[in-house]
């Protein structure tokens, strides 16, 4: 990995911008890459074993998503001083981002590697979550560890008939669409989400406007 910090800014079709620099944090890890977007920053990290366990049979990929209160300068009250295990919001993340990357590792690479997506600062108006899936194969592009990438994700609202790209909370809360799309630039890998009563037609426009967010990501790794 490049040493040198270099930094790259991604200019969404909405007027966001997204800036990703690496070489700068976490310089022992294979890969590491702090995202931004407004105030909210996410220390994505990626290491791997150089050669698989004899007798290994699976992937062992982990992903970790932390969620600190400190990263929104607050700090837990009360009997317990320090956060436990993770939330049921930080293991969803996990298993979201694990769900677009996981098939992009090559066939037969089974070497243990662990991917850990530290959330530093919190902005209310940015979801951390929008912004894993692209730390973590930003993380895994910069590495020397085989993958298929790149890929990122986006969260896609409607909201009075309009999508949005990674809306805020109080947007969400308004919005009858609420998805979640992992997609590398030619393929939509997942969709997750909930929606109210809304017609095939207009769920698949949905997908394709995210898609098309997600272009711009992947083309900037």
């Amino acid at each position: 990995m490049n040493l040198n910090p270099i930094t790259q800014i991604i200019e969404m079709p909405n007027g966001d911008r997204i800036s990703m620099e690496t070489g700068k944090l976490a310089k022992q890890a294979d890969g590491s890459v702090v995202v931004r977007q407004g105030d909210t920053m996410i220390l994505a990290t990626v290491v791997a074993a150089k050669q698989a366990k004899e007798g290994q049979s699976f992937f062992p990929l982990s992903v970790e998503f932390k969620e600190k209160f400190s990263a929104a300068g607050r700090f837990p009250g009360g009997f317990l001083k320090r956060e436990a295990r993770p939330g049921n919001h930080e293991i969803l993340n996990c298993r979201l981002i694990d769900r677009a990357i996981r098939p992009l590792f090559p066939e037969g690479f089974m070497n243990e590697t662990q991917v850990i997506l530290s959330v530093i600062s919190y902005d209310e108006n940015v979801n951390p979550d929008t912004l894993g899936c692209l730390g973590a194969a930003a993380a895994l592009a910069v590495s020397d560890i085989p993958f298929n990438g790149p890929v990122s994700e986006v969260k896609v609202g409607r909201l009075n008939g309009e999508f949005l790209i990674n809306p805020s909370d109080a947007q969400l809360a308004e919005c009858d669409i609420n998805m979640i799309i992992a997609a590398s630039e030619d393929n939509v890998m997942m969709v997750e989400g909930q929606m109210q009563e809304v017609s095939e037609a207009e769920m698949i426009e949905a997908i394709n406007f995210g898609h098309e967010a997600i272009k711009v990501q992947v083309k900037a790794m």
